[in-house]
């Protein structure tokens, strides 16, 4: 008792100082409007930075969760669409929607290892035949068309991306329908080529190019990028077609792995196709 009673006595100017400066500070902020809005809007600007910092912090660790997150609904979505379906009912007429059922289904992955500075450039994706992922499947991006499954182990898989030399994608321009085939020249891994369009066709500049399914690898319609310029074949009645990639296969991180569940069938059938006597011959 008597070590406060000094300890008052000691600092008792310092503590009658801080309670007026208390009762001061409490008046003038409890009835003057602009001080009391002040320090509201500071404090509000203090808490939205720290809950900011802690945003961004745990937005970082959650980054690759999230991503996934966002591919498995972007395959929910897809396989919603008419593209990924086959119509059952075509020649009846009802009243309710024509009946369709699924003909193709997605599987995420993402890129592990890329290269696209070479002749012949591939991609391994951490997906394998554990989760379905079979040889000669389709692979593309949210941007666009990626390249064929070449081979498979348990849990990754082998890509052979449109950078090669090669793969035969076929493709479409949404204006006008034209298609060919997509190649690759081994230049520039942001441009490919189309052969195969007449050039009678009109074929417009930055006209989207899209895939047109005939393969049953791709589902109809997949963007791989824009008509970025044509010219003539010499000798040939042909377009030379340059293609701006929508996908940058130097920054690409995720990857959708198409499967055709009528894909058998359709080879099947096309292999009953005869060969032209003509290329026989030669």
């Amino acid at each position: 008792m008597r070590n406060l009673i000094a300890f008052y006595l000691r600092f008792r100017i310092f503590l009658v100082f801080a309670i007026l400066q208390a009762v001061a500070l409490y008046t003038y902020f409890s009835y003057s409007e602009f001080p009391r809005l002040q320090a509201l809007t500071t404090a509000a600007s203090v808490n939205a930075g720290l809950l900011k910092t802690r945003n961004d912090i745990t937005k970082h660790f959650n980054l690759s969760s999230t991503n996934k997150q966002l591919q498995w609904e972007n395959i929910r979505l897809r396989e919603r669409l008419k593209q990924s379906l086959y119509q059952i009912d075509r020649g009846r007429i009802t009243i309710e929607d024509t009946t369709f059922k699924r003909q193709y289904i997605y599987i995420a992955g993402t890129v592990i290892n890329n290269t696209y500075d070479k002749r012949d450039n591939y991609m391994t994706i951490d997906i394998g035949s554990a989760d379905g992922v079979e040889r000669n499947d389709g692979v593309f991006s949210s941007r666009g068309v990626v390249g064929i499954i070449h081979a498979t182990s348990e849990h990754y898989s082998v890509v052979k991306t449109v950078l090669t030399k090669n793969i035969n994608v076929d493709v479409m321009l949404e204006d006008g329908g034209a298609f060919g085939l997509l190649k690759w020249d081994g230049l520039d891994p942001r441009r490919g080529q189309i052969t195969g369009i007449s050039n009678d066709m009109v074929v417009k500049k930055w006209t989207k190019v899209v895939t047109r399914g005939g393969s049953g690898i791709f589902p109809r319609g997949i963007l791989v990028g824009r008509v970025e310029s044509k010219k003539f074949i010499e000798g040939k009645p042909l377009w030379d077609i340059t293609v701006r990639f929508s996908e940058d296969f130097r920054s690409i991180q995720h990857v959708y792995v198409v499967k055709n569940l009528m894909q058998e069938e359709l080879q099947q059938l096309q292999q009953q196709i005869p060969a032209d006597q003509e290329e026989e011959e030669m």
